[in-house]
């Protein structure tokens, strides 16, 4: 059974005798999607009528989160979607995992595409990208339109091999209000948000909100999670245009959790992922000192949007603006020899100023205290055998003579970008006799530049903490990656009777560059330009509410900086990785049913794999000094998605759905590659549940709400070898809230509601990258009251 700290089981006791309620008015506010109904009354629709799958999110499914959770996690019920997280919140974004179809976006791979109200999030890698919960508060999200496989020809993205994820902000309301918001949960949990909506004066309304949360990590309650978020969004309608404009500031700490690396690991410690709360004053124990596994973000994003309707004709423009900054820091049981002291006290440790650039000679591992390295006594055995099996002796304070003093670095890698750019849409309607025809096309213009150096600090005294000297004693590198993308579509959609057919094509030219700020390695310039990308389905109506349909889509995702950081890597060869999507499906909307099924085949190619110049791969492959890039192999996936919500009897509606996903790794046709890169083909993708299950009844009536909905994850494999087995999972969320309006004269409205997440409390693993797998999180509760003025 899992400890609970003190206070925890207080707090999910009286959360039950409350019942099994949930969250707060937050999507209440949303706009609304042309596609959705009644919120009362479902959980999810299949989005709008189109050649290709897509689902939006409703209140219901929102509710099933709490405001203190990451926007990610109400997507995580659609099908054919996984979404894992270090912790109930969201918080850490090391440890997030989505997967659509058996594309996924995690530590290694960024083939999600992620827009804000449409427009690009700039990328999702860790090192200087930004997913959605950095753009976004809970509370002002007014839904998420999920397009999986083919999508919209027009979607924004760089790295949409399997689709888009468009989180969408809600719109002001038309009447004045003013909400405040209070959550508190377990690990610490707690929140506070403010919004004021203007109302309507004149054609213009507008919000603007701030808001407040914390929490501690759910296995050792050690880390300091905080994050502050500001936002600003106004709408203007003067006659024919109409004028948007959003501005969001998000300023986030979250300390991480750390990957398990082999199933008996898990089967040892299921509730422990070996970072501790403790410092010991050992350098190499306290390298899994929790505190400093850190992320640091700072995003400030705006955007402005125009949009007129002119009958037949639909203009559209949008510029935008992301400033990204932060840190990721680790804490190295060692500091860097950088500099030849010949025996004398180490500059490094004794020094006042930054050593640039330059190459390891060396480590300091413990030192006297006039800064000279020890070195450990001759024979001695470790006894250290915590973390990673164990230390060496240099490593063990018992094999120096007394007084040595343990040599540890403070490492920070800083991320900084800037990126700005342009859209532009247009569409033309005409009818031809019978036949009606949509032509449209868009350009999408951005620019950037992305800044990374890393420096190291010593650790000012290891006997007594993790506080660390300023200057550093080392950067250790500082480089710059400017890039740019211009992106150009058009497609053409014809209507005749019950028909729909669409063809469209479109086209990306990308450049990224490496400036080496310490010249340490030459400068290098990528440009490249995608094939013409073809897309195309058919929709027809069979019969009223019963629609079939079929599409096919190309898509690609961009190189992207991450290559140019091995700088003796040769890329000369080197292409972007494409996908093909095919996909054909039934929709069904009746009155109180909805339903889909769907069919997809996807093709991922040009794979791209880094082969070290130490293999037995063969010459061919052993091109540049550090190894080299190149295209080869990729991933099969297919399988089918149904869905299906009902309203059972008026309040009560219930929602299922069930996804199979065949994902398989293709060989790169050489044997001796596959070896070396771990590729064996036919095995199953890494992190990819080839079956999931999803149920929930949801009851809304009066001022009463209740809700419960249970997912079925089956196992996944962690390894590409597939020797480590994550294995099938079960999780339960329920919530119950409840409502009153006008209770006086200044008091609008109130809202109570509380959310058990994973309220059976399973032991599982999580999100999967990179060989490991994070735990999964725990039953967590947490209790929301709203204020409406």
């Amino acid at each position: 059974m899992r400890s609970v700290p003190k206070g925890k089981s207080a707090l999910f006791g009286a959360s039950l005798a409350i019942l099994t309620f949930h969250a707060p008015l937050h999507a209440e506010d949303s706009e609304t999607d042309e596609a959705a109904v009644d919120a009362g009354t479902t959980i999810i629709v299949t989005g709008v009528k189109a050649a290709y799958t897509n689902n939006v999110t409703t209140e219901p499914m929102m509710l099933q989160q709490t405001p203190l959770t990451s926007p990610l996690s109400m997507i995580d019920n659609l099908p054919g979607v996984q979404v894992q997280e270090g912790d109930t919140f969201g918080f850490d974004d090391w440890s997030t995992t989505v997967a659509l179809r058996g594309f996924q976006t995690n530590l290694d791979e960024q083939q999600v595409g992620i827009t804000i109200d449409g427009l690009p999030n700039g990328g999702s890698n860790y090192g200087g990208g930004s997913k959605a919960n950095r753009y976004i508060d809970t509370m002002n999200i007014g839904s998420v339109a999920v397009s999986q496989g083919t999508a919209d020809i027009g979607s924004l993205s760089n790295e949409a091999l399997g689709g888009t994820l468009d989180f969408r902000t809600s719109d002001p309301l038309d009447d004045s209000r003013i909400r405040f918001s209070t959550s508190l949960g377990e690990n610490d949990a707690k929140r506070f948000y403010v919004r004021a909506d203007t109302g309507d004066l004149g054609g213009v309304k507008a919000w603007v909100s701030a808001s407040h949360q914390e929490a501690t990590d759910w296995i050792n309650n050690a880390a300091e999670n905080e994050r502050d978020h500001i936002a600003a969004k106004f709408v203007a309608e003067p006659g024919l245009v109409r004028i948007s404009g959003y501005a969001s500031y998000d300023d986030t700490q979250e300390d991480n959790y750390q990957r398990v690396f082999s199933a008996a690991d898990f089967a040892a410690y299921p509730e422990w992922d070996q970072l501790t709360a403790e410092w010991s004053g050992i350098p190499y124990i306290d390298q899994s000192y929790r505190k400093g596994w850190s992320t640091l973000r700072e995003n400030a994003f705006t955007y402005l949007k125009a949009e007129a309707d002119l009958d037949a004709v639909e203009l559209s423009a949008a510029a935008y603006y992301h400033h990204n900054k932060g840190r990721g820091d680790w804490v190295p049981p060692y500091i860097v020899d950088v500099v030849d002291d010949m025996g004398g006290a180490e500059s490094e440790i004794t020094g006042n100023s930054t050593i640039m650039g330059g190459s390891p000679i060396g480590r300091i591992y413990f030192i006297d205290g006039n800064g000279v390295a020890l070195t450990a006594t001759p024979g001695c055995v470790s006894s250290i055998t915590f973390p990673y099996g164990g230390a060496g002796p240099e490593y063990d304070p018992a094999c120096y003579a007394a007084g040595a003093i343990g040599a540890q670095s403070y490492r920070h890698t800083h991320y900084e970008k800037d990126r700005y750019g342009f859209t532009a849409n247009a569409s033309w309607t005409a009818s031809f006799g019978g036949v009606d025809n949509q032509l449209r096309g868009g350009i999408w213009y951005e620019d950037g530049k992305r800044k990374e150096h890393r420096d190291w600090h010593q650790i000012v005294d290891t006997r007594v903490g993790f506080e660390y000297e300023n200057p550093a004693y080392w950067r250790q590198y500082d480089r710059e990656y400017p890039q740019s993308t211009f992106k150009w579509f058009a497609e053409d959609e014809v209507t005749f009777g019950p028909v729909t057919a669409t063809f469209g094509i479109k086209q990306f030219h990308n450049e990224v560059e490496r400036e080496d700020n310490f010249g340490a390695s030459p400068n290098v310039s990528l440009s490249k330009t995608s094939d013409i990308l073809l897309s195309g389905g058919v929709q027809i109506e069979a019969m009223p509410g019963l629609d079939l349909f079929a599409g096919y889509a190309e898509n690609y995702k961009a190189l992207g900086d991450e290559i140019l950081e091995r700088p003796n890597a040769d890329l000369d060869l080197l292409e972007p990785e494409t996908s093909e999507n095919w996909e054909a499906g039934v929709r069904y909307s009746s009155g109180r049913v909805q339903a889909s099924a769907v069919y997809f085949n996807t093709k991922f190619d040009n794979r791209i794999i880094f082969l070290a110049a130490n293999t037995d791969a063969g010459p061919d492959y052993l091109i540049g000094t550090n190894g080299t890039y190149f295209n080869a192999g990729g991933i099969d996936s297919e399988g089918f998605e149904l869905l299906v919500n009902a309203e059972i009897v008026p309040g009560l509606s219930g929602f299922a759905s069930y996804t199979y996903i065949d994902a398989t790794y293709k060989g790169t046709g050489d044997p001796l590659v596959d070896a070396a890169v771990g590729i064996i083909p036919g095995n199953r993708v890494t992190g990819i549940a080839k079956n999931m299950f999803v149920a929930g009844l949801d009851y809304n009536y009066g001022p009463f709400r209740a809700g419960i909905s249970g997912k079925q994850t089956g196992d996944r494999f962690v390894n590409i070898a597939n020797s480590f087995v994550a294995e099938g999972y079960f999780t339960v969320d329920a919530y119950i809230g409840v409502r009153g309006e006008e209770i006086a004269d200044m008091l609008k409205g109130i809202d109570l509601s509380l959310v058990v997440n994973n309220i059976f409390d399973e032991d599982y693993l999580g999100g999967i990258s990179g060989g490991g797998a994070w735990i999964g999180a725990p039953r967590t509760v947490v209790f929301t009251a709203t204020l409406d003025f």
